[in-house]
């Protein structure tokens, strides 16, 4: 049986060390699976209603799911609420946008966990599961010509940007360490190409509200 750990936790605020209630029920996870037509989501709309399914699935009801995803028009940074986002377990992923593109982040493959609370697969794992549609540059704007058509490709051409959701590639480089943009897709937009490289059309979804 899942069990959703930590529903509330009480902080001390800032100021006068008064208790504030601080929802930590899962608002951020990466997908378990993707839609299985490689980067065809559906658009942005197929994408955030699959996050929404997923979490209510998990037992997540209530909140608002945005995928993080960039469109030609639209940066992932800005579809994502102002935080903080907490994984499955209660672990604290950000507090806000501006920390969650930085080296504040908790970002792991530890901590980058799906609806389940399971750890993705990354590098070194049978399969590698760790390419994660982003369409994005690091600080979460949007790569125009690397989005499969907005996530409605699924065939041999276009490419989409893919982060790490381990922080692990092929050397010790920012971009192999980037969970959100470390390399385009190879070979097109369909699932074949995303395994190709070490995916499988799974990408981010966040709690906006």
């Amino acid at each position: 049986m899942r069990r959703l750990l930590v529903a509330t936790t009480l902080i001390l605020a800032a100021t006068g060390g008064a208790a504030v209630a601080q929802d930590a029920t899962m608002s951020f996870f990466v997908t378990s699976a993707g839609s299985g037509k490689g980067a065809d989501l559906g658009g942005l709309q197929g994408a955030d209603a699959h996050c929404a399914s997923l979490a209510e699935a998990a037992g997540v009801k209530g909140k608002t799911w945005h995928a993080y995803l960039s469109t030609s028009d639209t940066d992932a940074k800005d579809r994502i609420g102002k935080g903080p986002w907490f994984n499955a377990k209660g672990e604290k992923i950000a507090d806000d946008v501006a920390s969650l593109h930085s080296d504040a982040n908790k970002l792991t493959k530890q901590t980058a966990l799906n609806e389940k609370g399971e750890v993705i697969n990354g590098r070194g794992d049978t399969p590698n599961r760790h390419d994660i549609l982003t369409g994005s540059k690091p600080d979460g704007t949007r790569i125009a010509d690397q989005t499969c058509g907005d996530w409605t490709m699924s065939g041999a051409e276009g490419a989409a940007m893919m982060g790490h959701s381990d922080r692990t590639g092929l050397d010790d480089s920012a971009a192999a360490k980037s969970w959100n943009s470390s390399h385009a897709s190879r070979g097109g937009c369909s699932q074949e190409a995303l395994k190709g490289t070490g995916g499988d059309g799974l990408f981010y979804c966040f709690a906006a509200e």
